[in-house]
């Protein structure tokens, strides 16, 4: 087995972080997350022209890159690292994902080359109100109505779902409970009968919305009533992305506390001399490093499609979450008054760190999950 990366992934890895030093530096994540749509247009074609970014797991057979869950887990680790506003993650990690676990050969030569050119973006829309993240949390009924559904309710949370042109819907089969009667379905994002509404969110670099469903015509993405598997099996994937994402902005705050302890002078020596301060850094290196290994190991295991994935997804998002917020609270506390202000960028990791920690469940929920899927 090969621990390390190639040099072609290493390569990889160098033109993303060029591009997203260029494209997304502090004072542009700044402008971003003020606006109301959250990404730059132009900068998200440029991803797609220049980097291949959407397309990069994708099949070739459907426009896409035909690179694994490694190769995008790179992508992730480095734009977490610049903590980038653009709807990769909701259109790549969720939505294009969904379409491939759940479609039909046809639906996905529909739905994902405009994914892979950067012509359309996407989401995934399954979390209501209630907040649960499993299949108990979707109430959402879809009526029958011709060769396709009729959807009435709200969706919660939706990751740019005030912006994607195409929205991945989930909901039940009336009179169903549990993890039966689930379908996916798909709808236009200025399809009639649909409101969305953006929220006033604490990460303000990763947009949400509340979308509200009123007789809105949805089309089916798969079989009907047969979903839960699909949608497992997304929200799994979906969160070993997240890890890889998570432990970019992870090693940076590691690597802001690092420079900042050799730099800040206190007593006649720099800070990083200090006792507790090396103790600090010296425990945020051990979570970062352990959270890699995680988050590598669980993208591996997805681009292998293994038996693993479910148990690994949930161990790696459960350790992850912990050390991203762990570090990125260390690393307020070690730059001091500093820290604590606007103008310095750690609290912008601080508040990724903690929406990331709930987003797709937090700490809590995947190790009773974990416990679950290995039969404790």
């Amino acid at each position: 087995m090969n621990f390390g990366f190639t040099e072609e992934q290493e390569e990889l890895r160098q033109i993303t972080r060029r591009f997203l030093d260029e494209k997304s530096s502090s004072s542009e994540v700044r402008r971003l997350m003020e606006t109301d749509e959250g990404f730059d247009e132009g900068v998200w074609k440029q991803m797609a022209q220049e980097l291949g970014a959407p397309s990069i797991h994708i099949p070739e057979a459907y426009g896409g890159q035909g690179f694994t869950f490694v190769e995008l887990g790179i992508m992730l680790e480095e734009m977490g690292r610049v903590l980038l506003c653009a709807p990769f993650f909701s259109t790549v990690a969720l939505a294009a994902n969904a379409i491939l676990n759940a479609g039909t050969d046809d639906q996905k030569a529909e739905l994902l080359p405009g994914i892979a050119a950067g012509e359309s973006t996407a989401t995934l829309a399954f979390t209501e109100p209630a907040g649960r993240w499993g299949a108990d949390g979707i109430t959402m009924e879809a009526r029958p109505s011709g060769d396709g559904a009729v959807l009435d309710g709200e969706k919660m949370f939706v990751v740019d779902g005030h912006t994607a042109d195409v929205i991945v819907v989930v909901a039940r089969t009336p009179g169903t409970s549990g993890t039966d009667g689930i379908s996916f379905f798909t709808v236009a994002g200025d399809a009639a009968g649909l409101t969305r509404t953006p929220l006033t969110t604490m990460d303000q670099t990763r947009k949400q919305a509340r979308l509200g469903f009123s007789g809105v015509e949805a089309r089916p993405l798969g079989p009907s009533g047969d979903g839960w598997a699909a949608l497992s099996r997304t929200l799994d994937q979906a969160a070993i992305a997240l890890c890889n994402e998570m432990v970019g902005g992870a090693q940076k705050v590691l690597d802001m506390s690092v420079d900042y302890a050799k730099e800040r002078v206190q007593f006649g020596r720099p800070i990083g001399s200090f006792q507790a301060i090396k103790h600090k850094c010296a425990d945020m290196l051990l979570e970062v490093e352990s959270a890699k290994s995680a988050a590598y190991y669980g993208a591996w295991c997805a681009a292998e499609d293994n038996d693993e994935v479910p148990v690994v997804a949930s161990l790696a998002k459960a350790y992850c979450s912990d050390a991203y917020f762990h570090a990125s609270a260390e690393n307020i506390q070690i730059h001091g008054g500093i820290g604590f202000t606007w103008e310095h960028d750690a609290h912008l990791y601080f508040k990724r760190a903690k929406s990331s920690e709930i987003f797709l469940g937090d700490a809590t929920y995947h190790r009773e999950l974990l416990a679950q899927r290995i039969g404790l």
